[in-house]
């Protein structure tokens, strides 16, 4: 039985209450460990622990900052099997998506923000006439807290912490409850890595607990939260009266808009992964799949028969291409809007049922599922399902196709598949997300700006905007003779 425990002063600790949350393995349905149930007096020695370690940590060289981050991103790599298998475990995605996404891009974040904060700099502006100059200073803002979510759970963490880390403040963080292993992992790591005492806290528990406690916290300056739409609605009510920075990268509704002069072969790979990649649980997933109504038919034959295909299967075998869902609540909210798609005069072309893998019959395991459906008001294509479900349906000509996508209250991202210039630009420009990804998809720079429009969120992360975030410009006007 692992038991987790909080990172609080650069030590182990328990919960000061001495209460305790199972930590279930979504692939057998069985719990495995124990993490801390953590309260506020944890959250407010993290904090204490941040205050205290914040004056010498925002006053380091760049140099060092960027070695020991660098340092973080090289134990990183060298424990990927060890990290690996406890993201599947905790998690139950296939070992091999742990093993060649989630890992990787966690030791790239913390190395990608070491090398970016040697390069971030200031503004400075002559005031010609006036005999003035105009210089602008970052300054990093304190001690921030980090919220990440459960889909990917070092990825994410990792996404937050280093540009805080980097840019010179204190952090109290909580990994989600659901999956916490490789954050507690990550803990150790830091420990080994040279962090001094207090500049990371890593605290365990529940979101309306712990994670309130932190958003809460009258001296913590910014929140950095990835999650559901109705999460980042509280946190900003409760945030904004206190003027608290926020960044907020909710939730997803992401069309997949496929045009008939399309590189197909490419484009039906490519749909396949984008559907039911991490079992659907990825915020940047192309749910609403619209097809122009020439090669309609033909797509949907196809696409069956290539999501028939795949295997539902233990996250440990290598050959699994969608492991078990995060957990049990987490199923049976998916399979509720499945059985409901009938009463929305939608048809499940395939998939749709629970899958039971011998020796893990109690296991959160779901069939990738195709619905089609005649509207897109539907609840299928207006609600974030976040799981291994996607609608199809088709559409007539360009201008109908962009209207469908942008009737969601969502705006995280979209996939347009076409080789017509023209098109890609002006859909590019109408349609109302915030990443527009054409003839691919999920391909990631870590210096492009990350995050959506309307319901998907507030502010962008990702490179220098990471680093803007955590800092507070500081204006300096100099005159002289």
């Amino acid at each position: 039985m692992n038991e987790i425990k909080n990172y609080i002063d650069g030590k182990m600790q328990a919960p000061i209450s001495n209460e305790w949350l199972d930590n279930f393995d979504p692939s057998c349905g069985e719990v495995y460990g124990k993490i801390p149930n953590s309260g506020k007096e944890d959250v407010e020695a993290a904090f204490q622990a941040a205050e205290k370690a914040f004056p010498d940590w925002s006053n380091t060289t760049l140099e060092t900052r960027s070695r020991i981050l660098s340092k973080i991103a090289d134990l990183i790599e060298e424990q990927l099997d060890i990290l690996a298998a406890a993201e599947s475990k905790d998690n139950g995605k296939p070992i091999s998506l742990a093993t060649k996404v989630d890992i990787p891009r966690a030791s790239a974040n913390f190395r990608f923000f070491a090398h970016a904060i040697t390069q971030f700099a200031g503004e400075s502006h002559e005031s010609v006439g006036f005999n003035a100059i105009n210089f602008t200073l970052r300054k990093p803002l304190g001690v921030v807290g980090c919220i990440s979510p459960w889909n990917l759970p070092l990825y994410l963490f990792t996404w937050k912490i280093a540009p805080a880390l980097a840019a010179g403040n204190c952090v109290v963080a909580k990994p989600s409850e659901v999956t916490p292993m490789t954050a507690y992992l990550l803990s150790k790591i830091c420990i080994e890595a040279g962090l001094p005492p207090g500049v990371l806290n890593i605290v365990h528990g529940l979101g309306h607990t712990t994670g309130q406690a932190i958003v809460e916290h009258p001296k913590i300056k910014a929140i950095s939260f990835t999650g559901g739409t109705a999460t980042g609605e509280h946190i900003a009510r409760t945030a904004a009266p206190m003027f608290k920075k926020l960044s907020l990268e909710l939730g997803g509704k992401n069309p997949n808009l496929i045009f008939a002069d399309c590189d197909y072969e490419k484009m039906l790979d490519t749909t396949l992964r984008s559907s039911f990649a991490n079992q659907g649980q990825i915020c940047l997933c192309g749910s609403r799949i619209f097809v122009e109504e020439s090669i309609y038919e033909k797509f949907k034959i196809d696409f069956v028969a290539r999501v028939k295909a795949l295997k539902v299967g233990h996250p440990s075998e290598k050959d699994t291409n969608l492991g078990a869902l995060v957990s049990k609540q987490h199923l049976e909210k998916v399979l509720a809007y499945i059985e409901d798609a009938p009463s929305q005069d939608a048809k499940i072309l395939c998939g749709g049922k629970r899958v039971t893998i011998p020796g893990y019959e109690n296991g959160y395991y779901l069939e990738p599922t195709i619905i089609e459906v005649k509207t897109n008001r539907c609840k299928l294509n207006q609600e974030e399902i976040f799981g291994p479900v996607v609608t199809i349906m088709p559409f007539k000509n360009e201008e109908e196709a962009l209207e469908m996508a942008n009737d969601v209250r969502y705006g995280l991202s979209a996939t347009v598949w076409t080789t017509d210039l023209n098109r890609t630009m002006r859909l590019s420009n109408q349609l109302q997300a915030g990443i527009i990804w054409v003839n691919t998809w999920l391909m990631r720079d870590l210096r492009t700006p990350f995050g959506g429009v309307k319901d998907s969120g507030v502010g962008r992360e990702g490179g220098f905007e990471a680093l803007r975030f955590f800092t507070e410009p500081k204006n300096v006007c100099i005159q002289y003779t």
